[in-house]
């Protein structure tokens, strides 16, 4: 059976480690500025790639970023994306590097990996099984990095990078060309040692334990964690039950949802949205227009219930799996599907900070605009 998924189309003091690594960023976020002609902090004005930050990153920060697709694209416009920005990551790292990536071929992260490995940092990857025989994928083997696949029909979903058990990357972006230039595609990287213990304790089960799926524990180490007065729910699927908090948070809604879907099968969760639109909650979402159509899709029904909701204008793929709940962010590998619930290697965050969730509604607003216009 093929596999191949369409998605390719603590706050508080911190020590010397904290102290060390954060300037590494810095330093990193200088580069980017001085050599590629990036800005970290301007996301808001200019979408160029950039990351935003939301509150301290040297006590333990969260930024958020979105991908900046232009069109037609071109190879003189790959530049400056969040491939720079990881790469430069993955630079800085000393101790440590952890991948679960469904999908991996970014040369420039690919490099900075085997460059890393290379001076005695230990470097590692989880694949899923159809994409283990990607050109880079072969090159990081050939470089000595040791890489598991899930070896299965389900997909080994995950995408995220944890840098010195410190720095998690996470969000919808898979780690290729096409997931950083042409695709929509959201990313929090998060200071958190409770976070990455998280991730990391993930990451073992699959890379150590070979338990993907159902078959990996359901023992998150800290599944609330508070970062500068930001709360984290943290959860990893298919193992946990992360649908019935999602559909929880939906019918506490008070003020507004937005929603952006890459697939929408999960008419559970399509109930909940019907039903808040009904009473009297605004209801918004854009699907992936190939996917809008699809067999068991909920587009369908989504907007003959009452919820506005648009197929994409992106020409290429709208990616983001994200729902806004009032000032509540829902974001990950998660797709609101029966796959991604009951069979798939996922991981999500629900994020408390309306900081963050005007940084999601601002890009929410702009994929709204892009998906009204191609109508």
């Amino acid at each position: 059976m093929t596999k191949r998924s369409s998605s390719t189309k603590s706050s508080g003091t911190i020590g010397i480690k904290e102290f060390l690594f954060s300037l590494l960023l810095i330093l990193a976020a200088w580069f980017g500025k001085e050599y590629l002609g990036i800005e970290l902090s301007d996301l808001g004005s200019s979408y160029n790639g950039g990351t935003q930050y939301v509150g301290d990153p040297s006590a333990g920060g969260v930024q958020v970023a979105f991908t900046a697709p232009v069109y037609p694209d071109k190879a003189e416009n790959r530049v400056g994306g969040l491939d720079v920005q990881l790469a430069a990551a993955v630079n800085g790292a000393q101790q440590s590097v952890d991948i679960a990536a469904f999908d991996f071929d970014l040369e420039r992260v690919a490099d900075a990996l085997t460059a890393v490995h290379n001076r005695g940092v230990r470097v590692r990857m989880v694949v899923d099984t159809d994409n283990l025989d990607l050109e880079e994928m072969e090159l990081l083997q050939k470089a000595g990095i040791p890489v598991v696949d899930d070896d299965r029909d389900a997909f080994m979903h995950n995408k995220f990078v944890i840098i010195d058990g410190y720095q998690v990357w996470m969000g919808s972006w898979n780690l290729t060309d096409n997931g950083t230039y042409r695709n929509n595609n959201n990313v929090l990287v998060i200071d958190s040692q409770r976070l990455a213990e998280n991730y990391t304790a993930e990451f073992k089960e699959m890379f150590e334990d070979s338990a993907f799926g159902v078959t990996s524990p359901d023992d998150t180490p800290h599944p609330f964690v508070e970062i500068n007065g930001i709360q984290f729910e943290n959860y990893f699927e298919a193992e946990g039950d992360v649908r019935v908090r999602i559909i929880e948070l939906i019918e506490g809604a008070q003020s507004e949802i937005e929603f952006m879907a890459f697939a929408f099968t999960d008419d559970d969760i399509a109930k909940a949205l019907i039903d808040r639109a009904r009473e009297g909650i605004p209801v918004r979402g854009v699907i992936e227009g190939r996917n809008a159509e699809s067999t068991g899709a909920d587009f369908g029904s989504l907007s003959k219930g009452g919820v506005d909701v648009l197929k994409d204008g992106n020409p290429y793929i709208l990616h983001h799996k994200v729902i806004i709940v009032d000032d509540i962010v829902i974001t990950g590998s998660y797709n609101f599907t029966a796959s991604a619930a009951n069979n798939n290697d996922e991981n999500v965050l629900i994020v408390h900070s309306s900081d963050i969730a005007a940084q999601y509604r601002q890009e929410f607003e702009r994929v709204y605009k892009q998906a009204k216009e191609a109508q």
